[in-house]
């Protein structure tokens, strides 16, 4: 099982590499979204310390969905979602690797570029941490939660403004305790293991339930 994993994941990690688009427009994006910001509110040094959690985690969220429409698209159209489908192994196995080179791709390179993000809002050493880590936590529940939306919507027309109608809602509590993390390290003698272990959890349950579902919606996407 571990070999079928490694070879799906290897699979859509080179595919993903050779266009080279996927990984630079999610990556592309999200600096974007959080050098504009500065621009529309204004450069005094508190402001942009106040908002920089809030504004890295939403910018976060929505270049993780950049990609999540073409999570399942290119093997539906081809047909090898469906040979996926006659195969022994475990569907959610499969659907889990996908989700892992999803976030490989779209999550991980948010995490190693908020240094540079962190500098740009003013944030302390300490904050720059906690964010790191509250990314690295956090963007595997966005890839593993917005699987499901995208196999929901598999083949539909619109599907895009429907992922986003789906998913946007569950995204919220990943938002608000990843973003408050980063805050709350600002503030002297505050813990941030609270927000951590909350963040934690929600991992694990998507881990568990999140390909499961993934791979009933679509079963019934191709049916």
């Amino acid at each position: 099982m571990f070999g079928v994993f490694w070879c799906i994941l290897t699979r859509d990690l080179t595919l993903a590499l050779r266009r080279g688009t996927d990984v630079l427009t999610t990556l592309f994006f999200f600096v974007i979204v959080v050098s504009l910001f500065p621009l529309g509110v204004g450069t005094e040094r508190e402001v942009l310390e106040e908002l920089g959690p809030g504004v890295v985690w939403v910018a976060a969220l929505l270049a993780s969905m950049l990609a999540l429409e073409r999570l399942f698209a290119a093997d539906y159209e081809d047909g090898t979602l469906e040979q996926m489908l006659l195969t022994f192994q475990p569907l959610s196995l499969l659907v889990l690797a996908k989700i892992a080179a999803h976030w490989l791709l779209t999550g991980l390179p948010l995490v190693l570029i908020a240094p540079l993000v962190g500098m740009q809002y003013h944030l302390s050493d300490t904050a720059i941490w906690v964010m790191m880590l509250a990314l690295l936590i956090g963007t595997p529940v966005l890839s593993l939660i917005g699987a499901i939306g995208a196999a929901l919507t598999l083949g539909l027309r619109g599907g895009g403004i429907l992922l986003s109608l789906l998913i946007l809602p569950l995204y919220i509590p990943v938002l608000v305790y990843g973003a408050g993390a980063v805050t709350v390290s600002r503030i002297e003698f505050t813990d941030t293991q609270p927000y951590f272990a909350l963040l934690a959890a929600f991992l694990l349950v998507a881990l568990v339930f999140a390909p499961v579902a993934a791979s009933a919606a679509l079963k019934i996407s191709l049916e």
